[in-house]
């Protein structure tokens, strides 16, 4: 639950420039005067909601802050995806998929942090994607700490220490930097969990803005020759798994993005895994809906970390082509866990209750509800006791569904798990969740 922690007098409001834009990436961006400062001593590390309440009541919005920590040993990290926040901030009509016209050929080809989000009344993607997981990690009570993606880029140490780095519901833009942080953090043991999809698929670049270092995103995605930086020699901001530098995001999480849109069922087929422990789910239970609107599978024939072990696969259809999507567990060789959700929707469905009826909440009901936030919290509390790999080593079943060049193998085909051997080496009106 959100908590106030801190409430402002009555300031006085200004009418402010309108929104700039720079011709040669088409980012938009603010230059405002600074209207009131926010002292935030003494509040808990932790994430937060500025929330702006008009004078007569009549209008509302938030401004999303990470009050960082300062260190992460012994604890697990939730990261802010503020990158994807931005990507898809839409502020002054523009952002990385499409312009003011509506078409991709006019999208911005770098945003800006210097502008309000568009994105549920200024919240960004936080309180769909994220606030969920939150909460129920806060309301658990394990030690946890709080930073933005930036931060993980920017500095290599930051993770050091740290038991295990949650992923929230859509991470989707990664910086090259990050990237390799986190890689080297779970190499030297530290859990990893994707409670989402669609997770390190756009490679980045931050650039500073007129108000300081890190304040733009750059990815020109198809358009990465065009760049200025890969030009000068720069990674180019397209795809990880895209030439001409292909690294798919499956090496680090042991799945793959495979595309959107869906809904469909969650099925599930390792009923009896740890991490499925007091759910009550039977083999081939599904739950409706919980697969969308963005998924993952495992694709042996790209990179991947081993042994696999898929605990739920989801047959879905994409555009009248069929696939499907996987939840994951990995261990590996350092000791670190790897855990992946395979669908987007994860976070969401942490909220749900009810009969899960209609279009509300895309239709998820208790019993997904019930799923996810149960599977959610035996992965906290096994990941908060640090590597998970060696006392739980995952049991290799990635040739029960696919062959080696990726193609699914018909269930009639499939053979019994093979044992794998790892070695263990607030809400405010500024509001905290």
């Amino acid at each position: 639950m959100a908590r106030l922690v801190w409430r402002s007098g009555r300031l006085p409001g200004k009418a402010q420039p309108a929104a700039l834009i720079e011709a040669g990436t088409r980012t938009m961006y603010c230059d405002w005067q600074r209207t009131v400062e926010v002292d935030t001593s003494g509040w808990p590390e932790g994430c937060y909601l500025l929330r702006l309440d008009a004078g007569d009541a009549e209008g509302q919005r938030y401004v999303p802050l990470t009050l960082r920590s300062s260190s992460t040993t012994g604890r697990m990290v939730v990261v802010n995806s503020v990158a994807t926040w931005q990507a898809y901030n839409r502020w002054g009509g523009i952002d990385l998929y499409k312009g003011t016209d509506g078409k991709k050929s006019s999208r911005s080809l770098a945003v800006s942090f210097d502008r309000p989000y568009a994105n549920a009344q200024g919240a960004g993607q936080y309180l769909v994607y994220e606030a969920p997981l939150v909460s129920l990690a806060e309301r658990l009570g394990l030690p946890l700490a709080y930073v933005t993606g930036v931060d993980v880029a920017c500095e290599p140490r930051l993770l050091d220490g740290a038991v295990a780095m949650l992923s929230l519901g859509h991470d989707e833009y990664w910086s090259p930097e990050q990237r390799r942080h986190v890689t080297s953090a779970r190499d030297r043991g530290m859990n990893l969990a994707v409670f989402g999809a669609n997770c390190c698929y756009r490679r980045i670049r931050y650039e500073p803005s007129a108000l300081g270092p890190d304040r733009t995103v750059v990815c020109y995605k198809d358009d990465y020759a065009q760049d200025p930086g890969f030009q000068r020699g720069l990674p180019p901001t397209n795809d990880y798994r895209r030439r001409p530098m292909p690294d798919p995001e499956s090496s680090l999480l042991g799945v793959l993005y495979d595309g959107y849109p869906v809904d469909a069922p969650l099925v599930v087929s390792r009923p009896e895994h740890w991490a499925l422990k007091g759910t009550g789910a039977r083999l081939g239970d599904s739950f409706p809906h919980l697969v969308g609107v963005e998924f993952d599978r495992v694709n042996p024939a790209r990179p991947t970390p081993r042994p696999v072990e898929i605990l739920a696969h989801s047959p879905v259809v994409r555009k009248g082509k069929p696939s499907h999507a996987d939840m994951t567990y990995c261990s590996l060789p350092g000791g670190a866990g790897v855990f992946a959700t395979g669908t987007m929707r994860w976070v969401e469905a942490l909220k749900a209750t009810g009969p899960g009826r209609g279009t509300v909440n895309h239709g998820l009901g208790g019993r997904a509800g019930h799923f996810t936030r149960t599977v959610t919290a035996n992965v906290l509390r096994a990941f908060a006791e640090g590597p998970v790999g060696g006392p739980r080593p995952a049991l290799d079943n990635v040739g029960d569904y696919y062959r080696q060049d990726g193609v699914p193998i018909a269930r009639s085909t499939r053979r019994p798990p093979v044992p794998v051997t790892v070695p263990r080496v607030p809400y405010v009106s500024l509001g905290g969740v």
